[in-house]
C-alpha cells in the first residue's frame, strides 16, 4: 500500500453511515491486502486510469467510468496498478458496527471496535500494535 494517498471525504462532510474516500494508487501499489468484509458492503467508480480488480474468481481491468461492488462475506478483493501511471477512483463502504476483515493470503485478521481497528493473528493472538 506504500504510495497509496487516501482522502477520506466522508469525514469532511460529516456522514456517519457510510464512508467515501478518494483514493490515488501510483503506479505499482495496492489499494489493500486482499481481503473480504464481514459487515460492510463495499463500492469503488474509476475517476482515471486503469487498476487490476483481483477477487476470487480470478481478474478483471478497470478503467474510468467503471465501477464494481463488493457485498459483505462475499468474494476477496484488492486492486493493483499495473499500469505505468496513477489511478483514482472513489471507494464507498458502510459504517456498521461489528465488522470484521478476513485476509486469505495473509496471517491478519482485524476487527472493529469502539475506537478503531484491532489487528490479530488468525489463531486470535494479537499483533503487537506499539
Amino acid at each position: 500500500m506504500s504510495g497509496r494517498v487516501k482522502r477520506p471525504l466522508g469525514d469532511l462532510f460529516g456522514l456517519q453511515s457510510f464512508g467515501v474516500n478518494h483514493v490515488t494508487l501510483p503506479a505499482g501499489a495496492i489499494s489493500a491486502l486482499f481481503h473480504r468484509h464481514s459487515v460492510q458492503d463495499e463500492w469503488v467508480t474509476m475517476l482515471s486510469g486503469e487498476i487490476t480488480l483481483v477477487h476470487d474468481g480470478g481478474e478483471a481491468v478497470l478503467t474510468a467510468g467503471m465501477c464494481a461492488g463488493f457485498p459483505k462475506n462475499g468474494s476477496a478483493h484488492q486492486l493493483v496498478n499495473r499500469s505505468q501511471a496513477e489511478a483514482t477512483y472513489l471507494e464507498v463502504g458502510d459504517r456498521q458496527a461489528g465488522d470484521s476483515v478476513s485476509y486469505p493470503r495473509d496471517d491478519l485478521v482485524a476487527m472493529r471496535a469502539e475506537g478503531g481497528w484491532t489487528f490479530a493473528h488468525k489463531d486470535g493472538t494479537t499483533y503487537d500494535q506499539t
